[in-house]
């Protein structure tokens, strides 16, 4: 029955990830037919009602190292990471680390050392292609809409100094990147590339989790999380456009 269950929950989520490739596709084929059919100022256009976005501001150097260390390091992968060990150690997975503290320890490790490698690969690759990863909330309304936004986004990227929105290689690739590495350098011998992909799904999931909860909870400067200095830097205080 757990197996049934096990494999229904990895199709769903190879299910999800090829719907989300072809949402990210589509927006970014909109946003390219906008930007080739008029003037170059359209590329800062939202897809659905054609206005201006000129609420973008381009995040600096600093922020974007601030922001890193705060998502590589800061309290939220950590308690993660020690929430997921929990989860491993309650299922025993994988059996090969067995009980206990030494147990819970190798597991905290492992799901703390993804996050980090996954949030490095993320901010690295977006540093090469020049793209903004943060989070923008979207000026829409609606619950729907604005959830739309939030799993669009997953594998959405803005780009240049009027923030266009492309499809990201680095949002997509950062959360399979910590699974592989986990799998070919610290996993017992008998995972590989599969459990590296499921692995993989479960991160791009989680990270989808975030971008759903910046969106509908509102983390601004006078909010309770930001008073407990829990304000999550992955999402931007800016809203994005309609997606």
């Amino acid at each position: 029955m757990l197996s049934k269950a096990v494999s229904k929950s990895r199709r769903a989520a190879v299910l999800l990830f090829v719907t989300l490739i072809l949402l990210a596709l589509s927006v970014q084929a909109r946003s390219q037919s906008l930007s080739s059919s008029t003037d170059p100022s359209v590329t800062a256009r939202t897809p659905t009602s054609g206005t201006l976005d000129l609420t973008y501001l381009r995040p600096t150097e600093g922020i974007k190292v601030r922001n890193y260390v705060y998502e590589g390091f800061g309290p939220y992968p950590i308690a993660g990471a020690a929430f997921t060990a929990g989860i491993n150690q309650l299922t025993d997975s994988p059996p090969e680390w067995n009980q206990g503290i030494k147990g819970f320890s190798r597991r905290f490790g492992s799901n703390l050392g993804i996050a980090i490698v996954g949030t490095s690969t993320r901010y690295g690759l977006a540093e090469a292609f020049k793209e903004d990863t943060l989070y923008y909330r979207c000026q829409c309304s609606g619950a729907f809409p604005r959830l739309r936004h939030a799993v669009i986004s997953t594998v959405i990227a803005r780009r240049g100094s009027d923030g266009h929105r492309v499809f990201s290689f680095p949002a997509l690739v950062a959360p399979y990147a910590g699974s592989v590495v986990a799998v070919y350098g610290w996993y017992p011998n008998r995972f590989g590339a599969k459990d590296a992909f499921r692995m993989g799904n479960y991160s791009l999931l989680a990270y989808m989790g975030e971008n759903i909860s910046l969106e509908f909870f509102y983390s601004g400067p006078h909010s309770l999380i930001a008073r407990m200095h829990l304000n999550n830097l992955h999402g931007s205080t800016i809203k994005g456009p309609n997606q």
